[in-house]
């Protein structure tokens, strides 16, 4: 076991406990408002346990993480650090999070953030507020703040900063963008949380879970961490599990689709005029440079593509690589039935060939060779000539999303 440090938003200090081996699946725990990382230590244990590296995380403004001076606790300044610590870490964890932790996992990575983590667990999290209930909770956690209690340190100030209203209306407009594993652990005897408030969060999220732990309230994954750490071993086994996917000849197709996934690569529209001098083009991220002697490249275009024929049967073809800003462009060129060109800014280059404006680099290239690629056609092209931006980053493309650079 070892204490390490993040650095959050506007360079604050986040330490948290690391324990498990670096070789296991992480887990990375956030308590809520008002409490420390000691609270998942029985959480913490049968994780270990169970197989998993476990990254237990003090909040700002908690235990051993940093007070910041300027008493910045409001809700845009925990997401901003959730995001610097995801970013810092070597692998996608899943997160565990409990009521304020909770809302800001549910708000990082439902706000363009999805692909920062495996998986969501979401325990004593009210998606909607009982104002009677919430001001209980306040009053309890105003008057623990007077007393200091060693394992209880945080700075009381952060529940004048908060805007729990605010909070919750950004954890509830999130909720359908939230695309991994999520299950919502509820205490069945929770006056924060209501069962049908949380089942229609609950529904708001594609293939979500809901687990309810019998005689417990609003800390039920504390009060009953038995209880609510069988749920959570349950959930990781069954939709995050510990197992490498194995694809073996004649197995799952999909399975070897996911481990193609792996390879990150940019996003291109290939490009042609067909017999009757009309602008064709489809979206491909089968591409790669083959030789600078000769300037050779190569793009895979499937079978069943409507622009194939005409690319087949056109000498001259482009390549255009998008960056960061033309995801819709990617977008209308994958869909099949669109007038792609009456949308899309474009130009022609030498010999006629459609040119998309603006895009990354436009590579113009004249036909060199063809071959058969099982279920795609493979089709090298040697550059005549190539543009790019410099000051552009590209889009990219990893197991099945669209993602963006980050730069460390």
């Amino acid at each position: 076991m070892s204490v390490t440090e993040f650095r959050g938003f506007a360079a604050t200090i986040l330490r948290a406990e690391i324990s498990g081996s670096p070789e296991d699946p992480a887990v990375l725990l956030l308590h809520g408002g008002g409490q420390t990382r000691s609270v998942w230590q029985d959480a913490a244990r049968a994780l270990v346990k169970a197989g998993r590296q476990v990254i237990n995380l003090d909040l700002r403004g908690h235990g051993d993480s940093d007070w910041p001076q300027d008493g910045r606790y409001d809700f845009d300044a925990y997401v901003e650090d959730l995001r610097c610590v995801l970013s810092q870490m070597p692998v996608r964890p899943v997160i565990v999070a409990a009521s304020l932790g909770g809302w800001i996992a549910a708000a990082t990575l439902g706000e363009d953030g999805g692909h920062l983590a495996a998986g969501l667990v979401l325990a004593d999290v009210p998606p909607e507020i009982n104002a009677q209930a919430a001001r209980k909770v306040s009053d309890a956690l105003r008057k623990r703040s007077t007393r200091c209690e060693p394992g209880q340190l945080w700075d009381p100030r952060f529940l004048d900063a908060m805007n729990l209203e605010a909070a919750i209306r950004r954890v509830a407009a999130a909720a359908p963008n939230l695309k991994i594993p999520v299950l919502f652990v509820r205490g069945a005897l929770s006056e924060l949380t209501e069962a049908e408030a949380a089942g229609r969060y609950v529904k708001q999220i594609e293939g979500a879970e809901f687990a309810e732990i019998r005689d417990a309230g609003h800390m039920a994954a504390f009060d009953r961490s038995d209880l609510f750490n069988a749920t959570l071993l349950d959930f990781l086994e069954r939709r995050v599990p510990r197992y490498l996917p194995d694809y073996r000849a004649g197995s799952d197709a999909r399975t070897l689709r996911d481990a193609l996934g792996c390879f990150a690569t940019g996003v291109t529209v290939v490009t042609a005029m067909d017999k009757e001098g009309q602008p064709v083009g489809l979206t491909a991220n089968s591409f790669t440079s083959v030789s600078l002697d000769p300037p050779l490249l190569l793009v895979c275009i499937a079978k069943t593509s409507g622009s194939l024929k005409a690319m087949e049967g056109a000498k001259h073809f482009g390549v255009n690589v998008l960056h960061i800003g033309q995801q819709p462009i990617s977008n209308r060129f994958a869909r099949p039935g669109t007038d792609r060109f009456s949308e899309t800014p474009w130009q022609r280059g030498q010999h006629d060939v459609p040119l998309l404006s603006g895009a990354l680099v436009n590579f113009e290239c004249v036909r060199h060779a063809e071959y058969d690629g099982g279920d795609h056609v493979i089709l090298v092209g040697r550059v005549e000539r190539a543009r790019y931006e410099p000051r552009r980053d590209p889009l990219l493309y990893f197991k099945g999303r669209y993602r963006r650079l980050h730069f460390a």
